[in-house]
């Protein structure tokens, strides 16, 4: 299981990667018990089966965190 960097390093927290969704689209990211908690990918995508994809493949790039 991969891991939020930007959850680790501003949240102090170990959070899943998952595929999230917001008004620009769809992005890799981290959940908490409140709702969305970072936005991890550089990337949005147009549809969750490819931002799934990239999160499957690697091909995705992390934000600076």
């Amino acid at each position: 299981m991969q891991y939020g960097k930007r959850a680790l390093a501003h949240l102090r927290l170990e959070l899943p990667l998952q595929v999230l969704m917001s008004n620009a689209g769809f992005y890799i990211g981290t959940l908490d018990e409140e709702g969305p908690a970072s936005r991890e990918s550089v990337e949005y995508y147009p549809s969750r089966e490819l931002a799934q994809q990239a999160l499957d493949n690697g091909t995705w790039s992390q934000r600076e965190y």
